[in-house]
């Protein structure tokens, strides 16, 4: 690319971003109204820093941790009785270990998805932390 077409690129890209102009006060109210959201997770969020509780991150790396929670995951998303929530959930496996995060619709859901991964060849114990989202 040569330097002059370059620079005509960088100069009308300036000029888009400036025709854009600055935020107006209307358009930051969506932030402010979604902390009142039922969407809003950030107490949540937090709890997962502190290292006490697994994230996805934890997941092993060993070839049969990553397998169960591939088979878990299989099986609840083909499984249509269950709500896009569910079907969403943290599957955390560590030496057979299975951990399940996340919001649910009921307790049919929750204990649908905990026979699921117990049911699964290789799963040692199931670490249910599922939630029930509130009506």
């Amino acid at each position: 690319m040569t330097t002059r077409l370059l620079l005509l690129m960088l100069t009308l890209t300036g000029g888009l971003l400036m025709m854009t102009g600055p935020v107006r006060a209307e358009q930051n109210t969506a932030i402010y109204l979604a902390a009142d959201s039922a969407l809003e997770n950030t107490e949540r969020n937090v709890r997962d820093q502190d290292n006490a509780t697994l994230t996805p991150e934890d997941q092993k790396e060993t070839e049969g941790d990553i397998k169960i929670t591939a088979a878990i995951r299989q099986a609840v998303v083909k499984n249509e009785s269950l709500s896009v929530n569910a079907q969403n959930i943290k599957i955390i496996t560590r030496n057979g270990v299975v951990t399940l995060r996340g919001p649910v619709e009921s307790e049919a859901e929750n204990m649908k998805l905990q026979d699921i991964a117990r049911q699964m060849p290789g799963v040692m114990q199931v670490n249910n932390q599922l939630e029930i989202k509130a009506p």
